[in-house]
Parts: C-alpha cells; sequence; structure tokens
C-alpha cells in the first residue's frame, strides 16, 4: 500500500456571503473530490493542540502524524533547516517578513501587506541581501530566502520575546503590536533600520512606479530553536517525501529526514505550478517512496488575502490538476494506494487569518467502499457524518491503518 496526503494550506474556511453563505469548499467544482466522497471515510480532526497557536508549523506537523506539543520548536529553525542553515544549540531563529506599512515605519504604519505584493524571490534576495551586508554582525545574521519569507539566526538570542505573525494583524495599527520581552530592543532595532535602508531602494523604487505595494520593512517572528523531531521512518516505518514551494514545509520533511522535492513553478500561490507537484509525486513513487505529502500553499494565500474567486480558483486547480491526475495514474504506478485530502488549518477570508477550528479530512483507499454517509466533501458534510478524530496523531495512525 501506497501513501498520499494532498494538502490544501488553510482551504477550510466559512460561509461567505459572496459565495451564496457557502464556502470556498462548497462553491468550488471538484468533480473529482467529490465523486471519492462516498466511497470515503470522512469527518473533522483537530490539528492545533489546546494551548498552542494555529499556525502552519503546528498544523502541518500534526497533518504528518507528529505531536506538536511534544517535538514543536519554532517555526523560523525549519525555516533555517530548509534554507540549509546549520544551527547550533545556542542558536535562535525568527522569520523575517518583507512587509508594506502605510503611513509610516514599524511602530507608526499600518500592516497594509504581509508578503510585499508576493515579492518575487529574485527581488527580496536583492533587497535582503543588501540588508544582510548592512546589519549582520558577527552571532546575528540575516539570511534571504523565498519571496517574502526570510530569517535572521541570533546566537544566544531570546525565546522570551512577544512577537506578532504580521498577518495577524492586516490593516491594523503596527503600534501594539512590536516586540516585547528580553531581545525586543534588538529586533525592534533591526526593523526599524530596514525600514530606513530600504526607504529609496533601486527595487523597491521600481516596484513603486509599477504601482505595486514596495517592502517597506522587515518583521520579526516565528522566534524558535533548533528543531527535534523524530525521523518519519523511525515514526511510522515508511519512506517519505515531501512536495512544497515553501520553506517551512521543506524544512519539515528534511527534518523528518524525508526527501524534500522541489518542483520548478512552485510558487506558494495559485499561480503554482499544480501539475508540476502532480508529475513529482508520480516520479517519487516511481523512485520507491511509500508515502508522499503533497503541501499547497494557495487557499491560505488567498485567504489571507480576501480574495475569494482566488481560494475557490485554487480548490479547483488542485482538484483538477492534482487529484485528478493522480486518480488516473497511481493504480498502475503504485497499485493499492490510500489518499488522504485535508486542509492543515482553517484560514477563514472573514478574519483573514488562521483559526484553531477543526477541518473536514477524507481518506480513500482504491478499490474498497469506505464511505459513512458523506456525498461530497466540505465542511459541513464532514460535520455531518459524526466521526470526530481528536489530533492529527490520531488521523495518521487511522490513514495508516
Amino acid at each position: 500500500m501506497k501513501y498520499v496526503v494532498v494538502l490544501g494550506d488553510g482551504m477550510a474556511d466559512r460561509p461567505l456571503a459572496e459565495l451564496a453563505n457557502r464556502t470556498p469548499l462548497q462553491a468550488a467544482k471538484k468533480p473529482n473530490i467529490d465523486s471519492l466522497a462516498r466511497f470515503s471515510e470522512m469527518g473533522l480532526v483537530k490539528t492545533v493542540p489546546d494551548g498552542m497557536k494555529p499556525g502552519s508549523d503546528v498544523a502541518n506537523l500534526a497533518a504528518m502524524g507528529y505531536n506538536p506539543a511534544a517535538c514543536y520548536t519554532g517555526r523560523s529553525p525549519l525555516e533555517a533547516v530548509s534554507m540549509g542553515i546549520k544551527l547550533k544549540d545556542t542558536d535562535v531563529t525568527y522569520r523575517c517578513n518583507l512587509v508594506t506599512l502605510g503611513g509610516g515605519g514599524p511602530g507608526e504604519g499600518v500592516m497594509a501587506d504581509y508578503s510585499a505584493g508576493e515579492i518575487t524571490t529574485a527581488e527580496s534576495r536583492e533587497l535582503v541581501s543588501f540588508l544582510s551586508e548592512k546589519l549582520s554582525e558577527e552571532g546575528f545574521r540575516l539570511y534571504p530566502g523565498v519571496s517574502y519569507r526570510h530569517c535572521l539566526v541570533w546566537d544566544g538570542g531570546s525565546t522570551d520575546v512577544t512577537l506578532t505573525p504580521p498577518h495577524d494583524i492586516l490593516g491594523k495599527s503596527t503600534a501594539g503590536y512590536l516586540p516585547k520581552g528580553e531581545g525586543a530592543e534588538r529586533l525592534l532595532k533591526l526593523m526599524r533600520d530596514s525600514a530606513e535602508l530600504l526607504k529609496d531602494h533601486p527595487v523597491n523604487a521600481a516596484r513603486r512606479a509599477a504601482g505595486k505595494n514596495t517592502a517597506d520593512s522587515l518583521w520579526a517572528w516565528g522566534e524558535g530553536t533548533k528543531p527535534a523531531i523524530q525521523s518519519f521512518r523511525e515514526l511510522r516505518g515508511l519512506k517519505g517525501a515531501v512536495i512544497s514551494a515553501v520553506d517551512l514545509l521543506k524544512g519539515i520533511g528534511i527534518s523528518a529526514g524525508m526527501e524534500s522535492i522541489d518542483v520548478e513553478g512552485a510558487t506558494g500561490t495559485v499561480d503554482t505550478n499544480f501539475d508540476g507537484k502532480a508529475e513529482a509525486a508520480i516520479e517519487a513513487f516511481r523512485r520507491g517512496a511509500d508515502y508522499v505529502f503533497i503541501h499547497m500553499e494557495a487557499p491560505d494565500e488567498c485567504g489571507h488575502q480576501a480574495d475569494v474567486a482566488g481560494k475557490v480558483r485554487s480548490i479547483e486547480l488542485i482538484d483538477e490538476k492534482v487529484v485528478g491526475r493522480l486518480l488516473r495514474e497511481l493504480p498502475e504506478v503504485c497499485g493499492e494506494f490510500s489518499m488522504l485530502v485535508m486542509p492543515d488549518h482553517p484560514t477563514p477570508i472573514s478574519i483573514r487569518t488562521h483559526c484553531s477550528d477543526p477541518v473536514p479530512f477524507m481518506i480513500y483507499r482504491s478499490g474498497r467502499d469506505c464511505g459513512n454517509g458523506a456525498e461530497r466533501y466540505d465542511e459541513d458534510s464532514a460535520a455531518k457524518t459524526g466521526l470526530f478524530v481528536p489530533s492529527g496523531a490520531a488521523l495518521t495512525d487511522r490513514f495508516l491503518g
């Protein structure tokens, strides 16, 4: 038996007036996924343990079958691992977004865009490399990442600091959300110094002239220490692979000893290379993988951006280009296979950030009827089955049988 997880990040939502009081999952045309519904086991799963924040880090660890309460050391160290940064036990890492601020620098302006207009990797690398030359020093160094996502490593830094994810405060004044606690002054200085240095940079001048959001400042959050994740093969006895456009998921996979597969044209947005991700999964099975985790960021990005049409479209593309192709080709490549379709957490468009609500899951097993009463895959259908799974680890136990 081979196992494939199709994870639409932030795919779950709440009813929207723009969709006639339906969720994006209910409004999307997804014939492939829905054709499996009545043969599949469906229900709700709690992916965010009580007392933990509903980040993609915590929720995706759970979706892979880990207990985040036992192994989670922070988001940014997982991204650092993906970027090839060798961490010491004394290092503390921080995610640094390039953000757009309306009306001034950190503490003065409004958080207008947590992604600086989904700035390209080429542009952001030029900006962060420039900032690294100006602001890095021994034991305190910036590293460029993908698009708006970058990393700071501080040897001897602090985790006893209150930092706010920028996507949680869209449209709000940043004054009440500046770093607080041990190490806050140095992080705030980094943010404010970056704002001064970025004002007149040629990349921003070009973006401004093109009518695009500018990268006005670094915004630090997601602090953490060196990862401590058990090997997936030791934990589950399976050879695994992860396919994602974002450093976070790549870092989880690498930390778990799984193969992290890069796909050309994978962007983490609705224009990502969905076909390439499906092809990469099929090739991974051909090379001997037992378990492939396909992560698609697009629904989450659309949720943060309040892009209703984009979120619906991203779900339709996942159905057409990923699930549809897997259903056509996996029987020949794998023989028997099981498919788990789920989000990691909801990203409701009405609030533009994550929440801890349980999410709908669907487990399909080729050639078997495991249906428990659902006719289609969405939040309401999953709730009506009455099946509730209390954790991601318990769901993975169920999925792997």
